[in-house]
């Protein structure tokens, strides 16, 4: 796959994720994917195979009471990475998130294969999911 094709893939991606459409994003991700969060906070750390990133990312809506939402800002293509740049907001517990975040993405033979997020604050993303 080219760049173009990586850039759609990244954001059919967050479309489903923004829609709690589980059943897209596990056709996205490869079954051996992994995924790396950020932090020493209580989601921080890495996921292991496709169900496991499913999982986490079912715990980012139920920490969040359903709310929580990736907002894209720009998605770059390149030979080895795709690049998202979102916006992340989540409330829950009385706390609200809201900073910057970038996730790379690893493609493979036409499946995300990994990502690793990156946040604009990490202490207070860890704060936020405690």
């Amino acid at each position: 796959m080219g760049n173009a094709e990586n850039v759609e893939l990244v954001r059919r991606g967050y479309e489903a994720f923004n829609a709690g459409d589980m059943a897209t994003l596990s056709e996205l991700f490869a079954e051996d994917a992994v995924w790396h969060v950020a932090g020493s906070g209580v989601l921080s750390g890495t996921k292991q195979g496709r169900d496991a990133i499913l999982a986490y990312f079912g715990e980012l809506g139920a920490r969040t009471q359903g709310n929580f939402q990736a907002k894209v800002q720009d998605i770059v293509g390149g030979e080895s990475h795709t690049v998202a740049i979102q916006q992340t907001h989540g409330e829950g517990n009385g706390k609200t998130l809201d900073m910057g975040t970038v996730i790379t993405f690893v493609v493979r033979d036409g499946k995300i294969a990994e990502g690793r997020e990156y946040f604009e604050d990490t202490a207070k993303s860890d704060d936020f999911w405690t």
